[in-house]
This record gives structure tokens, C-alpha cells and sequence, in this order.
């Protein structure tokens, strides 16, 4: 249905403008016109509200909403050898489907109507579950067909993977990738991504010259997301923008793991096309609003590149869709981009008195202050989950900690 958001402050992210008293029309589940006077059979007074595209999360393991803060005191390798090593035993397609279900409701919840979920993939039953949960949560999503740690993926799995993409879901593949697999899984992979038409998400660890080795055996294509890659020298990284690949930082994530120094004002000034995330509730709150904080928070004002509350608006919607490889559909309300946008009352305590309205979203807004978001022009419903998602998680830490002491 075609509907007008009537009479918001509307913040616009490409480039960052803000027009208050501007209305923003809705057609077909796209963005039709942004300004003033617009009509349409339904009207949705937005005074008093702050409307804005929604945020793009470019990597998330969406199923551990089941362990959440299960990890918060661990380091990188407690975090793989305590929780992903067993899970990759114990986590059944059923546990995958429920807790994707629910990752996807917190997405909405705080405004993330993108994300870039690498998922845990060791059959195509599990691919399959995790896909279903995605639908059934109606966030939008790119969908990484994860490989198995210390496993090479079934090329027929991925390929049936492949054609569980549709309507808000696409598929994507989650390699293990240079940082962690030899050369010929590396080759292997990428060749098999080539195939099917997917994009690659993959970690990068600070070790070694993992862009170089792509770069070196024609592996490097701008239809890369890296995640990470903190302790990476510039070289590397001014290897990925001449690649016109994309980055994912999750600053948050990466301090309290300590995978190396902040990146955001190398990546930004290296022209790095550079996105935000949450990376994992199991160590670290799952809003973009506290995403941008830590953002803004790890880059400070000082001499060299400076990082504006702009800029990490930015990067929580149309630099992060560039970064994902999907900037010609969300991020932004340009016109024909889908309809995912966020409603925030500008009226809560915490953002009366705003002088700077970009600054207040990233600096003070939260979840609470969420209103209504919509995907594709369809109003997100949060449905209360508590009870099915404290069974599922009771019953896999169970099971993860009777898989982690054999």
C-alpha cells in the first residue's frame, strides 16, 4: 500500500541533509518522493518524529542471541575453542532457525532493517533453517553461507544454498578465506562464489598478507566484504579500496577482544568503502546506536583524518550498503531505493533539545526511541519471542559445555 510519512525531520545519508517539516512518500515498497506536501491514500503523522533510512549492519552471527553475553570476558581464541568449536557438534538446524528468528527481531528492533548475517553453515539443513528464520523475522538480509571451521564447504550444498535466495533474503558465501585456509581452499572457494553469482564475506586476521595473496593469484574483486582486520598495514588496505572491495568494522567487538587498534580513520582515510557492526551479542550489545558510539568514540578529534558524527551515520547506512555491495538498493531514500526506514520520537527525553540532529542519533539516540521501521515498505511486527528463545538457549549451552570438556 502507498503511504506518506507526513511532517518529520527527515535525514537524508547521501548526502548527510537535514530538512525538517519534509515528508516522505512510499510506492510499492519504494522510496517515491522525499519533500513537502506529498500525498497519498495513507497518511502517517510523523510530527514531532525523526524519520531516516534504516541502518545497515555488515556482519552479524545472527543465531547467538542463543549465548548472548556468553563470551563478554573471553578472548578471540576462548570465544572459538568455548563457544564455535562445540557449536559446530551440538547446534542443530532447529537451534539455528530459532535464534536467527530472534537476531533478526533485534535487528528491527533498534532500526537495522540490512543485515549481512554469517551464518553457520555445516549441512544445507542448517542453511536452509537459518533462511527460514530470516524470512519469518522479515528483516532484510544478505545471507553468508558460512564454511565449517576445519572443513571444506560441499559445493552441492552451496549451490542448493544458492537458491534458497528470495524476496528480502539474498545469498552470499562465508569462506574461511586466507587468513585461516590454505591457498587451495582459498581458490577453491572463491572459484566456487564465481559460479554461483555470491558475493564473499570474509574474516581477515592482522597475520601474514592476506589482500597481497588475493591480489597475487587474481582473487581480489570488488565483490568482497573483509571483516576486521585490525592489525592490517595500510598497504593492505589501500589494496582493498583500489579493489573497490568493502570493509566491516565492528569497534565495539574489537576492543573488548583486542584484535588491534581502531580502524575507522585509516579505512576512511584510505577510501575504504567502510561499514559498522555488531559482530556478535554474545560479547557486546546488538543496536547500531551503541555501534556508533563505540565508532565515534574510537576515532577522537584530533590532527589527520577526522571522523565526524556524519560520517558514522554514513557508514551505519549508505557506506555500509556500499560496503555490502548494496548500495544501489538500500541505505539512502533516494529515489527507487526500497523503503527501509526508521521512525524515531524526537520528542523522548533524551533527544529533546536537540540542536544537532545527526549528532543526537548517533551520540544519544537508542533503541527505545524506535517507533516504527519499515522493509520494503511493510511496517516490521516484533513479535515476543522470550519464551521459545529461553528453551533453545538453555538447551545449547547445555549441550555446548557438555561438547567443550570432551
Amino acid at each position: 500500500m502507498d503511504f506518506v510519512l507526513r511532517n518529520a525531520l527527515v535525514i537524508d545519508t547521501d548526502p548527510v541533509v537535514v530538512r525538517p517539516g519534509t515528508d516522505v512518500l512510499v510506492s510499492e515498497g519504494r522510496i517515491a518522493a522525499v519533500g513537502k506536501g506529498l500525498t497519498a491514500a495513507e497518511v502517517i503523522d510523523c510530527t514531532d518524529r525523526i524519520v531516516l533510512p534504516g541502518f545497515v549492519d555488515t556482519h552479524r552471527h545472527l543465531w547467538q542471541v542463543l549465548v548472548r553475553s556468553l563470551c563478554a570476558d573471553m578472548t578471540l581464541m576462548e570465544y572459538l575453542d568455548e563457544l564455535l568449536r562445540p557449536a559446530q557438534r551440538v547446534l542443530t538446524p532447529e537451534d539455528l532457525e530459532i535464534g536467527t528468528f530472534a537476531g533478526g527481531l533485534e535487528c528491527l528492533a533498534s532500526g537495522v532493517t540490512t543485515v549481512l548475517d554469517f551464518s553457520f553453515s555445516p549441512t544445507f539443513e542448517h542453511a536452509e533453517a537459518a533462511v527460514r528464520g530470516l524470512r519469518a523475522s522479515g528483516v532484510r538480509a544478505l545471507f553468508g553461507y558460512g564454511q565449517p571451521l576445519d572443513a571444506p564447504m560441499v559445493p552441492e550444498d552451496v549451490t542448493r544454498g544458492a537458491g534458497l535466495a528470495g524476496g528480502t533474503v539474498e545469498v552470499a558465501l562465508a569462506p574461511m578465506g586466507p587468513s585461516y585456509a590454505d591457498l587451495a581452499d582459498v581458490e577453491a572457494t572463491w572459484e566456487l562464489a564465481r559460479s554461483l553469482g555470491l558475493r564473499i564475506m570474509v574474516h581477515l586476521a592482522a597475520q601474514g598478507r592476506p589482500v597481497s595473496l588475493l591480489r597475487d593469484h587474481g582473487l581480489l574483486h570488488p565483490d568482497i566484504t573483509f571483516v576486521h582486520g585490525n592489525g592490517l598495514p595500510d598497504d593492505e588496505l589501500a589494496l582493498v579500496a583500489r579493489a573497490g572491495a568493502g570493509v566491516s568494522i565492528a569497534p565495539a567487538l574489537e576492543a573488548r577482544m583486542g584484535h588491534g587498534g581502531p580502524m575507522v580513520r585509516r579505512t576512511r582515510g584510505l577510501g575504504v568503502p567502510t561499514g559498522l557492526a555488531a559482530d556478535t551479542v554474545a560479547v557486546v550489545a546488538g543496536d547500531m546506536f551503541s555501534v556508533m558510539r563505540a565508532t565515534l568514540l574510537s576515532a577522537h578529534v584530533s590532527a589527520g583524518v577526522h571522523v565526524t558524527p556524519a560520517d558514522v551515520l554514513r557508514m551505519a547506512t549508505v557506506e555500509g550498503a556500499a560496503a555490502a555491495g548494496m548500495a544501489d538498493r538500500v541505505g539512502s531514500l533516494g529515489t527507487g531505493r526500497h523503503a527501509d526506514l526508521i521512525v524515531l520520537r524526537a520528542n523522548d527525553i533524551n533527544l529533546v533539545g536537540t540542536q544537532d540532529p545527526v549528532a543526537a542519533v548517533v551520540t544519544a539516540a537508542h533503541p527505545g526511541n524506535v517507533e516504527k521501521v519499515f522493509v520494503g515498505g511493510v511496517e516490521a511486527q516484533l513479535h515476543d519471542v522470550a519464551g521459545p528463545v529461553r528453551t533453545a538457549a538453555a538447551s545449547l549451552v547445555s549441550r555446548l559445555r557438555s561438547a567443550a570438556v570432551r
